[in-house]
């Protein structure tokens, strides 16, 4: 076998450098990243083993001598496991933004966060410009409260500067026990210099459910991510609605700022409004992420219309629900573009307790249609009543750095990255306030006019036609 072949010429390597005391490592490393990318080579076909054995095998000699020379000859001693973890990290950080490499303790983090309870601020971030850059506040959290906004840059997290920082990295500083304090320092383009938040640190729990009975009938649920019991807390949701006085004659489903989550509780959301037919289905290298979802008629939502509410920060899961309620005209889906993402994420255990987060496949609408790095266009487009364009700047998946091409996208061009600094001399634009509950909701307006307008039109023209 191919893994064997490597393994004996890498003895052969350690063998025949034993006298020099740092080629030692030459084979012990080659061995480690053997054992750690065996995947990369253990399932070529037959046709491609030679020449992928001869590439891999000069690629971790490579590694394996700079790996040796780092161990003899640098200054200091090193800690050979925070080599090997930075090796890790800088392999997957080559690859696209959701992927990452989880120790222990963060991927315990990681399935904190899907039972939406954690100690932090309450931000979703990306990588913007070689900086954390906010995708969206969570509202009712510290960020929100603080007034941070979607497209502010993190540009300092304590007195470190975060160029070049991952977002693993980023979150990992911010988050901490509830009651501690962190702070950063924050570049907005609407700004003229950096502006200094100090924040306290709260048990982040988030309700994924907000529902509210509106008048004449008309249901809306808030969806702020989808965590384990989403579904249940919608299908709760809908029992409410049609028990009360007025029954359910239409819906409102908010997705906006929707960072996304899982995958499972997305497609049981959408089958709940889908009688028949694909929701989504998935497309990867390997048969096991070649994946489709179907809707099953029992237990379906129907006799009302209803209305999507997105914006540039419905991501991932969320953009599921509203590509699969669009495509089989389930719903009219209102308001701006959303984020892009359409790659689906494995977590991956490995033998020691860490894991690998990595992009396995993209997603496709039930009608085909590819959104990385896209989005979904609304039926009605909708703005939110702040001017996006001139106020601040909207951070998607497009924006993101090494984010994954889009079909028939444009490579990106070579093109210098800006240093990150306030705008000094640039005048000084309107800067929006938080929306509070009672400010003016114009997409939730428009939302409302709608199913008014199809209740008065099915009242008015269908059962008098039929009567």
């Amino acid at each position: 076998m191919i893994k064997e072949r490597f393994l004996k010429n890498m003895e052969k390597d350690k063998t025949h450098d034993r006298k020099d005391r740092g080629k030692k490592w030459v084979g012990t490393a080659a061995i480690i990243l053997v054992f750690f990318l065996g995947f990369m080579v253990g399932d070529l076909s037959t046709s491609r083993n030679s020449v992928q054995a001869t590439v891999a095998y000069s690629k971790l000699k490579v590694f394996g001598d700079v790996l040796s020379l780092i161990q003899s000859s640098y200054v200091e001693e090193v800690n050979m496991d925070n080599i090997v973890k930075g090796a890790i990290d800088g392999m997957v950080h080559s690859l696209d933004p959701h992927s990452s490499y989880l120790t222990p303790e963060m991927l315990k983090q990681v399935e904190v966060e899907t039972k939406g309870v954690f100690g932090g601020l309450g931000i979703e971030i990306g990588v913007k410009d070689g900086v954390p850059t906010i995708i969206a506040p969570i509202e009712d959290t510290p960020a929100a409260k603080a007034g941070l906004l979607a497209g502010d840059k993190i540009i300092r997290i304590e007195k470190e500067l975060t160029r070049n920082m991952t977002v693993m990295d980023a979150v990992k500083r911010l988050r901490g026990e509830p009651g501690t304090k962190v702070t950063i320092t924050v570049s907005r383009e609407s700004q003229p210099e950096p502006k200094v938040y100090t924040l306290t640190r709260e048990l982040i729990r988030i309700k994924s459910v907000k529902p509210k009975q509106m008048s004449d009938g008309i249901g809306y649920i808030r969806l702020t991510q989808f965590q384990q019991d989403s579904h249940q807390e919608v299908e709760r949701a809908l029992n409410e609605f049609k028990k009360s006085k007025e029954g359910l004659k239409g819906l409102i489903l908010d997705l906006r700022n929707n960072p996304g989550g899982l995958l499972d509780q997305a497609v049981r959301v959408a089958d709940a409004f889908i009688e028949s037919g694909i929701i989504v289905y998935t497309d990867g290298r390997i048969e096991a992420q070649k994946t489709k979802y179907t809707a099953h008629k029992e237990g379906t939502w129907t006799g009302f219309p209803i209305v999507v509410m997105v914006n540039a920060g419905s991501a991932s899961a969320s953009e599921i629900v509203a590509g699969a309620l669009q495509d089989h005209g389930r719903a009219i889906v209102i308001g701006q573009r959303t984020f892009g993402k359409a790659s689906v994420q494995t977590i991956l255990p490995m033998e020691d307790g860490s894991a690998l987060r990595l992009t396995t496949a993209r997603y496709y609408t039930p009608n085909g249609r590819s959104i990385q790095a896209r989005g979904i266009e609304p039926d009605i487009l909708v703005s939110d009543g702040r001017e996006e364009s001139t106020v601040f700047p909207t951070l998607r998946e497009v924006d993101i750095e090494r984010h994954l091409r889009g079909e028939n996208e444009e490579a990106p061009s070579e093109t210098p990255v800006p240093e990150v600094k306030g705008e000094k001399g640039k005048p000084k634009k309107t800067e929006p306030e938080v929306r509070r509950e009672d400010q003016k909701d114009p997409q939730l307006d428009r939302a409302i006019e709608l199913l008014k307008g199809w209740e008065i039109f099915r009242t008015r023209f269908i059962e008098n036609k039929a009567s």
